[in-house]
């Protein structure tokens, strides 16, 4: 049987087409269907022609395809778009924004290299009573000890705030960059965890501290009491590389900031003291370079004779500064 190509009625195209290795590739009605949208561009009424029909085909397969292609594309566009909307957003909450300025810079001054003023200016309601003769004296050692080095020890009646001032001689041996690296030390593990969730609170929620040093305090703040915020806290587009843990505190990496990176550890006196380090973002290991230790006896321990000469050869072997 010799068929046109040209010239083949609806049956015969469709017994042509489905007589392929394919098998059954069309039926009568979705040619019957396709003859419809193609109108007389592939035949007349009674007759395809296989050639135009075939070129039909091939032209509405490349609109679908283009249709397709141009929906994936408008799609990925519209994905690209709400991932760097989104990414954007992320950013601009990591980024803590432009610090505020330094409200009195004279008294922030003064405050760097005098330790009493350092707490009576941002401490007033910590220290509203007159100062002794005892307090004075206290307060010189550490300024000296802070500053230039030195080794002392005190003793004074309880509640006269020996603790207070030695929470705040380690503030203000890093706010001031005077030391990178304090070390408190408590009676135990608790109490030094205590001592430095104090230090947090006046870091945190001191007004004047905030007013005088903004460098240190606005980046606390903005972690709003989150510490998981802290990893990815951002200034101008760098990382702060603050930390806000149980046992430490790393102050955040400011530009001109005297106080970038300095580090407040704690630990008790007979956990793991010796050998204490710090790795910085930039690779260096630095260790501590002062260590106030806070009643290093308990109750128990002043009772135990084994104890007390224990926490006396700690205080006697070697110190990680």
């Amino acid at each position: 049987m010799v068929l046109d190509p040209q010239q083949l009625r609806p049956t015969e195209l469709v017994r042509l087409l489905n007589s392929t290795p394919l098998g059954e590739v069309i039926g009568e009605r979705q040619l019957l269907r396709h003859r419809s949208r193609a109108g007389f561009r592939i035949g007349d009424g009674r007759h395809v022609n296989l050639f135009r029909y075939v070129a039909w085909l091939l032209g509405e397969w490349a609109q679908r395809k283009a249709a397709a292609d141009s929906a994936t594309d408008a799609y990925a566009a519209r994905k690209e778009a709400a991932r760097a909307r989104n990414a954007e957003i992320a950013q601009s909450g990591r980024d803590i924004g432009e610090l505020p300025p330094v409200v009195d810079a004279e008294r922030k001054r003064r405050a760097a290299g005098d330790f009493r003023f350092f707490c009576d200016s941002y401490f007033p309601q910590t220290f509203s009573l007159p100062w002794c003769d005892d307090h004075l004296k206290v307060i010189a050692k550490i300024e000296q000890a802070v500053l230039h080095g030195g080794l002392f020890a005190m003793a004074m009646p309880r509640g006269s705030g020996k603790t207070t001032i030695c929470e705040c001689a380690c503030i203000w041996a890093v706010l001031n960059g005077h030391r990178d690296f304090v070390c408190l030390v408590g009676s135990d593990e608790g109490h030094a965890m205590t001592m430095l969730e104090s230090i947090k609170m006046e870091l945190d929620g001191n007004e004047l501290l905030g007013e005088d040093y903004p460098e240190v305090c606005h980046p606390i703040a903005a972690l709003d009491g989150i510490a998981n915020r802290a990893n990815g806290q951002l200034y101008k587009g760098n990382r702060t590389h603050i930390g806000w843990t149980a046992k430490d505190i790393v102050l955040p990496t400011i530009p001109e900031s005297p106080a970038a990176g300095a580090i407040i550890k704690v630990a008790g006196i007979t956990g793991r003291v010796r050998g204490m380090k710090y790795k910085r973002p930039d690779g260096r290991s630095v260790r501590p370079s002062l260590v106030v230790i806070d009643d290093p006896q308990t109750d128990e321990s002043a009772r135990s004779i084994s104890q007390c000469a224990t926490r006396e050869s700690i205080l006697a072997g070697e110190w990680p500064c």
